[in-house]
């Protein structure tokens, strides 16, 4: 790695001043940046005017309600946000190495149907690294957040991370034995819809109907809640209240021990999957990379 001279820190802006216009850059607002930097607008306007000064061009075209970044100022901000995600990422391994506190953002039926029966081995091999899960299915702000990686569910293709792909997130409908008894089992597609329909809303009832070359247009107008997870319409389905519409990976077990049948082989794909995400800057953080290789090595097993 080349060594800085003592003329080229010295031409650097002011730190400040360069956090502030990754503020400013990424909101679009001097307001809001200032906001998130506990300072005054005033204060923020004056780093950027600082900043600018240093460059010799404007950075932002000041509009009635709004402001855009000129070209200087989208040539610098990509570039500014990678050195900031350098330093947390270089922060971070120097602080814990392949030890400490592994933070993991995942969806909620990915962490109590997979993670949570397979994270032990992880502990076992790693016992000084902690982890710590946080279940939600908003997209991560990585350069904001304390978050180490996520796992989330979609296409794969989110810019500045490193995504690997771990379960097709296909779908097929499933319910309790004794639910399907009720009408004298389930012989063909079109008898769900004699049965409770857990959220009747979900597009993937209309494309898996569809594949079926079922009618299904009455679902749109049929009661229903919409529970938010696979888990919770899981369980109301093992509890006979209804079928749900499930990802066939994450309820391996509930298949197995005959909580929950799969009625028909036709299964749904609508091309996303659950997916390892972290900053590509981060890719060679041992606690990082530690998880990583458990990870893809568990779920090729």
């Amino acid at each position: 790695m080349p060594d800085l001279s003592s003329r080229q820190v010295s031409q650097l802006p002011p730190l400040q001043a360069i956090r502030v216009f990754e503020a400013v850059a990424r909101h679009l607002s001097f307001t809001k940046a200032a906001e998130e930097l506990g300072m005054t607008q005033a204060a923020a306007s004056y780093q950027i005017k600082l900043l600018e000064e240093r460059v010799g061009a404007p950075l932002f075209l000041r509009r009635p309600r709004q402001i855009e970044l000129t070209e200087p100022g989208q040539r610098l901000a990509p570039a500014v946000s990678e050195a900031f995600s350098l330093l947390s990422s270089a922060y971070a391994a120097a602080r814990t190495g392949a030890d400490g506190l592994l933070c993991i953002t995942t969806v909620l039926t990915f962490a109590s149907n997979w993670l949570a029966h397979h994270l032990g081995s992880f502990q076992v091999a790693h016992p000084t690294l902690a982890v710590r899960l946080d279940t939600s299915s908003r997209l991560t702000d990585f350069a904001r957040e304390d978050v180490d990686l996520a796992i989330r569910s979609g296409g794969g293709k989110w810019p500045g991370l490193e995504a690997f792909k771990l379960l097709d997130a296909d779908f097929t409908p499933m319910l309790s034995p004794k639910l399907a008894q009720s009408i004298g089992g389930v012989k063909e597609p079109a008898d769900l819809l004699r049965l409770p329909i857990l959220d009747p809303g979900d597009i993937w009832w209309t494309q898996w109907f569809e594949a079926a070359g079922v009618h299904s247009h009455d679902l749109a107008t049929r009661p229903g809640s919409s529970m938010g997870a696979q888990a919770y319409e899981a369980n109301a389905a093992i509890a006979g209240h209804g079928v749900a519409i499930l990802t066939r990976a994450l309820f391996k077990a509930e298949l197995a021990d005959g909580r929950l049948i799969q009625p028909f082989d036709l299964v749904g794909d609508d091309g996303h999957a659950y997916w390892l995400v972290y900053p590509e800057s981060r890719r060679n953080v041992p606690k990082i990379r530690a998880f990583r290789d458990w990870l893809l090595a568990e779920i090729a097993c």
